[in-house]
């Protein structure tokens, strides 16, 4: 496979390798992204764990909490001029207060909204405002408490980042802090049970390349490891997380002091994981003065 400039720029951007370092990492690995991040990370050549994940896409997240139950739902436009526009933001609030009552994205895609389906409403808003729009996600929690908060909030319940935590005990407070660090911590799970195995094998592997590296005897290495994946779970799962409130607590020793009980958290980024197409606009004159 050959390996283009734009994909050793973005190597670099993700990991903040040298240019040589990453144009090698991708062609040992053929090519492949991920493969290429872990081989930088066994070599010691990954400056900055950044993540894979780029927010790319503009629109809002809205977010509804009523009695024990919460949703929220990522609706996605071209620009954030759209994202500000009240139309938009009326047409997400109402989306959210839909996908209540529904169990996924196709099931809301064909909820009730003003007369008309969501999806309907949705290519009403694409045909008046002039561009493209799309549902892409939706997350519901249930909890004996369920408290949400909004990042860069746009309007009342919606904006970039929202994030709803379910408690059992505790109070609003507790939960709106506790939504907080979700936001900004962007934990991968609840605790060490409820991370993805494939994940936790993946960082192992690459936390053994790395031990071995050392050139370090095996019995030694084996206690690296040890010591490495509890740091690991400590930093991607909530409740090992040190409190951004109070940094010489956890997540969960915040929460048992406080005599509640974590239950969930869902958390939505608008354009997690979309990579927008970036256009060279130098080429775009170019190409139109030539034509």
């Amino acid at each position: 496979m050959a390996i283009t400039a734009a994909m050793v720029k973005d190597l670099r951007d993700k990991t903040g390798a040298g240019m040589m370092d990453a144009k090698k990492a991708l062609t040992e690995t053929g090519g492949d992204m991920e493969a290429a991040i872990d081989w930088l990370r066994t070599k010691g050549l990954a400056k900055a764990a950044k993540k894979s994940g780029r927010t790319a896409a503009e629109g809002l997240v809205g977010v509804v909490v009523e009695g024990g139950k919460g949703v929220a739902v990522e609706v996605n436009s071209e620009t954030d001029f759209v994202a500000k526009n009240t139309e938009f933001q009326e047409m997400v609030a109402g989306i959210a207060r839909a996908a209540l009552d529904v169990a996924d994205v196709e099931a809301l895609k064909a909820a009730p909204l003003d007369g008309k389906t969501v999806a309907e409403v949705i290519t009403d808003k694409i045909a008046k405002i002039g561009e493209n729009m799309t549902l892409r996600r939706m997350q519901k929690i249930e909890g004996d408490n369920v408290v949400f908060y909004v990042h860069n909030a746009a309007a009342p319940g919606m904006g970039k980042i929202g994030v709803l935590v379910a408690l059992k005990g505790g109070d609003e407070a507790l939960g709106k802090q506790i939504a907080m660090h979700v936001a900004a911590a962007n934990p991968a799970a609840l605790d060490e049970g409820d991370l993805d195995p494939a994940m936790v094998e993946k960082e192992r592997q690459v936390q053994m390349d790395i031990a071995r590296e050392s050139g370090k005897p095996e019995a030694v290495i084996e206690k690296m490891i040890t010591g490495r994946m509890k740091k690991f779970m400590a930093e991607v799962t909530l409740v090992n997380q040190q409190f951004v409130v109070n940094p010489d607590l956890t997540v969960g020793e915040a929460a048992k002091q406080a005599g509640a009980e974590i239950q969930g958290f869902v958390r939505l980024e608008v354009g997690e994981g979309i990579e927008k197409k970036s256009d060279d606009f130098a080429a775009e004159v170019a190409k139109m003065a030539g034509s």
